[in-house]
């Protein structure tokens, strides 16, 4: 938008020797049309914007008049005056220059003569080339954000997009102002997203659209005005134009129609959390992650940290959830439960779902009773769903957060199928030998051991309506009592004992050796757990 501050460096002003004698404070002032007169009470037939060219022939000669005029120009909204001097004044009246400076109404005299049909059609050719540009370039946003409107475009094309009109940073929060996502603009993004919470409830928006001058930011309500889930922030440091106003806006709107379209109504938040936990998974130092943590949510300053890791159980559905209810479904209701649990308990928590199981990261005081309030937790979750829930151990460093969210994982993997529904939280310590193979389930040397300790022991069963593997187990899981063995598989002692003597004829080894119990007890948990994740279900 042009402004009187424009027009003074305009070739056929600076020619006439132009000069600002009063009214500074107006120099911001847009300039929309000008016009050339010598009424005195033209003011009442202007309109905002409206630049004004005269010789002052036909102004009124008392002080009192010229203060009125002067107010009527600024009532008006009148962009400012331009007087050629010479004509009526070679020095222009003190009670006009200060009721220009009163009015804050830009005052500019010209030192010689020029032909004022030249300067309006200057001013006029500038106004129209830049109502061009405008028009493109609210046609350009137009057709990006109904573009990206049609295509059901999520959060992150749409800040892409924004951040590419707008040339500068633009984030996204939540109502709750914790950072959903962003995108950096050309200077240093820490500095805009320190303190990000405290500093944008400093911003009170009242209407749909607000510039806080003091933080160069231009903030639009996501969503209507009673039922807003977020708004976003453009840095816009100078006021903004119409064309920045309406683009901010029309991204708030996608942001809107995209909420529509998707069923989650967490799925801003979801995403966010989903894309934290993915990057801590991949590199925790990464620069900048630990802001974004923060800035999301999750304090990272004097905390400790806790990786959990809840897997629905295949095969069970929550008393709410249909017999039908997908497994995908029942992973998005552990997340949800996962959410509101932590919310309870006032647990800042990053939650989302990865490959199948739901992953949390709890961010705790450092006097926290971190047991209790972990437990206190996967027992809430346990109440609402059945699922295997496994923690890893505390952490006292960002940068490992990492280490603890693969331990929970590695818990759940091997937590014994005996034990799936026993709704306990499992920690690292509990699972022993279990643990060393989930870390190895994908290392092929172990399938190579399993497969050489029991193929005899698998061809023989799938031949003999006598299978001998039960035996072994029995075997295995009552290592101080054989009569205990054979009862759990519901055979007298010496049909137990003869299936022991063909094991042993069978394997070329001797039962009672304790290595030779070993190595088979580790083939078969390791066969086991690969088996069950095989069969997608929880280890």
């Amino acid at each position: 938008m042009l402004s009187v501050t424009d027009v003074m460096a305009m070739a056929v002003v600076r020619s006439a020797g132009a000069r600002l004698v009063a009214g500074s404070d107006g120099l911001h002032r847009p300039v929309r049309w000008v016009h050339t007169t010598e009424l005195a009470d033209i003011g009442p037939l202007l309109r905002e914007g409206d630049l004004l060219l005269s010789t002052g022939i036909a102004m009124p000669d008392s002080d009192d008049g010229l203060t009125e005029m002067i107010s009527s120009l600024a009532d008006s909204g009148a962009a400012g005056l331009v007087i050629e001097l010479g004509r009526r004044w070679k020095e222009l009246p003190t009670a006009l220059l200060a009721a220009c400076d009163a009015r804050g109404l830009p005052l500019i005299a010209l030192a010689r003569e020029v032909r004022f049909a030249a300067v309006a059609q200057a001013i006029g050719e500038r106004i129209v080339d830049q109502q061009l540009v405008e028009l493109r370039e609210a046609q350009r946003v137009h057709d990006t954000f109904t573009e990206l409107s049609i295509s059901e475009a999520g959060p992150g094309d749409i800040l892409e997009a924004v951040q590419r009109l707008a040339g500068a940073a633009v984030v996204l929060e939540s109502e709750q102002h914790h950072v959903l996502d962003y995108r950096s603009g050309p200077e240093d993004v820490s500095t805009l997203l320190a303190d990000w919470p405290a500093r944008s409830r400093g911003v009170v928006l009242d209407e749909r659209t607000t510039w806080d001058e003091e933080r160069g930011w231009l903030v639009t309500r996501v969503g209507k005005k009673e039922r807003g889930w977020g708004r976003l922030v453009v840095q816009v440091p100078e006021r903004p134009t119409e064309r920045q106003v309406a683009m901010a806006e029309r991204a708030a709107a996608a942001l809107a129609l995209h909420r529509l379209h998707d069923r989650q109504r967490d799925s801003a938040v979801r995403r966010t959390h989903h894309e934290l936990i993915v990057a801590i998974l991949s590199d925790p130092t990464a620069p900048g992650l630990v802001q974004r943590c923060d800035a999301a949510g999750l304090p990272t300053a004097r905390r400790q940290f806790v990786g959990i890791t809840l897997r629905p159980l295949v095969g069970s559905a929550p008393p709410t959830s249909p017999a039908s209810a997908t497994v995908g479904t029942r992973v998005e209701e552990v997340a949800a439960a996962a959410v509101r649990a932590a919310h309870e308990l006032k647990i800042p928590a990053l939650v989302c779902h990865l490959d199948g199981d739901v992953r949390a990261v709890l961010s705790l005081a450092i006097s926290s009773p971190v047991d209790r309030l972990v437990d206190d937790l996967a027992e809430r979750v346990g109440r609402r769903h059945a699922v295997v829930a496994g923690a890893g151990r505390t952490s006292a460093r960002p940068g490992e957060i990492d280490r603890t969210l693969r331990e929970s994982r590695q818990v759940v993997d091997s937590t014994p199928s005996g034990e799936l529904r026993s709704g306990r939280l499992r920690r690292l310590d509990d699972v022993g030998l279990r643990g060393l193979l989930a870390m190895l389930s994908g290392d092929e040397r172990v399938a190579t051991y399993v497969q050489r300790q029991l193929a005899a022991l698998r061809e023989h069963d799938r031949g003999s309506e006598n299978a001998l593997e039960p035996a072994l187990v029995a075997l295995l899981n009552h290592p101080a009592s054989k009569s205990d063995a054979a009862a759990s598989i519901h055979v007298s002692r010496p049909v137990f004992y003869d299936r022991l003597s063909r094991l042993e004829r069978l394997l070329g080894v001797a039962l009672d050796d304790a290595d030779t119990r070993v190595s088979l007890h580790v083939a078969l948990i390791a066969d086991e757990m690969a088996q069950l994740a095989r069969d997608g279900a929880p280890a």
